[in-house]
């Protein structure tokens, strides 16, 4: 029986110890205590400024060391668009600690928004302003489709002069191409994209000899061939390869 009485105040007396110390880590306790006053900051600072990382934990200083909640502190800085991922610590006894790591974008997306190079779709408010980046387009529950056509189609006219700069993915599964000469190369279908993109790419170098200037447009849905459209000015405006009629 005594032993029990002891065994109980002794766990009384060690809470009595602790629970101040746990109530102050926590910020049970004296929360307004030893409060954060400085701020460092990791980042490239390529597109995040100070001043909006400053304005984004702003709201959740004002509290203690020990009261200051790391996960609150995150969650407002990731909400910064140009952020991709945010690590936040402290260091005693007033000092936040912040690694910020931007967003890369690798290309437009409907020409409101950015892809980064995780794929993540994010808006800001210049991104029309990125003309350098490839210009993708398609519904948005295609991301993924339209990202790797992109990818398969730079691969297919690697060995060409010329360059893709975008690809089109229409509500009607219809896919075509933008070059960096200014060309649209329609392809159409889906499932006939590969298909029909190695037909063209087989008898271009032919196609373009003896044209001083890059096409302007080509139509690649016909059944046994494709149509191609030069400009007013180079040689002999032809319609190249072309059976039957175009297709989707």
């Amino acid at each position: 029986m005594r032993g029990s009485i002891r065994l109980v105040a002794w766990c009384l007396a060690i809470a009595l110890v602790a629970l101040p110390i746990v109530g102050v880590l926590c910020g049970w306790f004296a929360a307004d205590r030893w409060p954060v006053t400085q701020l460092t900051v990791q980042a490239e600072f390529k597109h995040v400024s100070v001043a909006q990382l400053r304005a984004a934990v702003l709201p959740c200083l004002g509290k203690g060391f020990f009261a200051l909640n790391l996960d609150a502190v995150q969650k407002s800085v990731a909400a910064l668009p140009w952020v991709e991922s945010v690590e936040a610590s402290k260091r005693w006894p007033d000092t936040l600690l912040l690694r910020v790591y931007e967003r890369q974008p690798f290309a437009r997306w409907n020409a409101s928004q950015l892809i980064s190079g995780e794929g993540k779709v994010f808006a800001v408010p210049d991104a029309g302003s990125y003309q350098q980046l490839p210009d993708l387009h398609g519904p948005d529950d295609h991301l993924a489709e339209v990202v790797s056509f992109f990818a398969d189609v730079q691969k297919a006219f690697a060995g060409t002069h010329l360059k893709i700069t975008g690809v089109t993915l229409t509500d009607r599964g219809s896919w075509s191409v933008a070059t960096d000469s200014g060309a649209q190369i329609v392809i159409g279908d889906r499932s006939q994209a590969g298909r029909r993109l190695r037909r063209f790419l087989a008898v271009y170098p032919k196609v373009v000899a003896g044209h001083d200037q890059n096409f302007e447009y080509a139509d690649l849905r016909y059944t046994n061939g494709f149509a191609v459209k030069w400009p007013q000015s180079s040689v002999a405006p032809t319609t190249p390869i072309a059976g039957g009629a175009p297709r989707t």
